[in-house]
Order: C-alpha cells, then sequence, then structure tokens
C-alpha cells in the first residue's frame, strides 16, 4: 500500500454530495493518470460511493475523516482498501491495526508521533500541514522521527507540491484543487481529468 501511494505521490481527498458522482470521478482520475481517492466521510454520500467503486481493479479507493473504530469498520465493510483520519484516535487506529487495514491517522505534534511510534506505525497524515508550518515543521520532525514517512495533507496545491514532494520524509501528498465538487456540478468531469493530468506530471517532474 505504501508503495503503490509511493508511486502516485498524489492522493485526491474527495467529498462526494451524491454516489451518482463516484464513477464518473474516478474514471476522470483514472484518465488522468492518478488511480487513487480517498472518498471523505464528510457527507451522507460517502459509504455508497465506496461502495459503487470497491470492484475497480483500476482504482485504489480509501476512506478519509474517520473519527471512530466504528466508522473504520464501516469503511472497510464498503469497500475501503485504506482509512485516513484528521487526528489521532486510539480505538481507531487500534482497531485497524488489529484488523490489518493501512491506517494514515492525522498528526500534529511529537506527542502524536509518540503514540504513532507505540501502535507500530511507518507512515502518519500530517494535517493540516500548511497551517502547522509546512514544510519546515517535517524537516523539524524528521530530525528526532527519522524513520517516520508522511503524507502531508492541508493547504497543498500546484505552488507548494513540489516544495512537499522533494522531502524524502514524505510519501505523498493529499489534495482536492483537482476533485472540487464545484468543478463538476454541471456533471462535467472534463476538468477533472484535466487538473488531474496537470497535477501528475507536476508530481512527475520533480
Amino acid at each position: 500500500m505504501i508503495n503503490q501511494l509511493s508511486a502516485l505521490k498524489i492522493i485526491p481527498v474527495v467529498a462526494l454530495d451524491s454516489a451518482d458522482d463516484a464513477e464518473p470521478l474516478a474514471d476522470a482520475l483514472v484518465a488522468g493518470g492518478l488511480p487513487v481517492a480517498e472518498i471523505t466521510l464528510r457527507t451522507d454520500a460517502a459509504l455508497e460511493a465506496i461502495r459503487k467503486l470497491r470492484d475497480r481493479d483500476d482504482l485504489l479507493v480509501g476512506s478519509g475523516t474517520v473519527h471512530s473504530a466504528a466508522q473504520a469498520e464501516a469503511s472497510v465493510e464498503a469497500g475501503a482498501k485504506f482509512v485516513v483520519t484528521p487526528g489521532f484516535n486510539p480505538k481507531t487506529v487500534a482497531w485497524c491495526v488489529e484488523n490489518n487495514v493501512p491506517i494514515f491517522p492525522g498528526i500534529s505534534s511529537p506527542t502524536d508521533l509518540e503514540s504513532a511510534l507505540e501502535h507500530g506505525l511507518e507512515v502518519v497524515k500530517f494535517f493540516p500541514a500548511e497551517t502547522l508550518g509546512g514544510v519546515k515543521t517535517l524537516k523539524a520532525f524528521s530530525g528526532p522521527y527519522g524513520g517516520m514517512k508522511f503524507i502531508p495533507t492541508g493547504g497543498i496545491g500546484v505552488g507548494n507540491l513540489a516544495d512537499y514532494l522533494s522531502l524524502a520524509c514524505v510519501v505523498a501528498c493529499g489534495g482536492s484543487w483537482m476533485v472540487k465538487p464545484s468543478l463538476f456540478a454541471d456533471g462535467n468531469f472534463g476538468e477533472v481529468e484535466k487538473l488531474t493530468r496537470e497535477a501528475v506530471n507536476l508530481a512527475n517532474a520533480i
């Protein structure tokens, strides 16, 4: 899983108001060269959207904004292959570890990183990245936590993607600029494909 995400370099963070948009959005991401999606549980349509995508062999689907072990379990039952949380919830992390579900919990401090180490994790989400100092903070974390890898998310876009991906401690970056609902509100997913392809080209040039 980590190798897959490292090769992709970008994880689109998706919030869908309608599960009917799941398939065409997935088609756009795949066509743009980025066959992965973190479907966030911020909307009522999220679990159904994951179910619609679970049988695709051309797309890696995960669940995001997971706040509890129950939500993690529901996500996996729906078809999510990995779980992402905004903060470090020990019960959620423990459930995923016990059930061999890849989890990338959000961290924002050395205390969170100590908890991640205690649970045997090697990769965590750094969120909200830009608000917490971005690249400078990640460089600081990498001193005492040299073995930890990060998925920075929050405030990342075309303008600073390269700054993050150039760090050895970064596995991939989470971002939503290519999958904002406003881009496909009229059912036209062409812009999603275009922005996705541009993001992939930018990442591959690093």
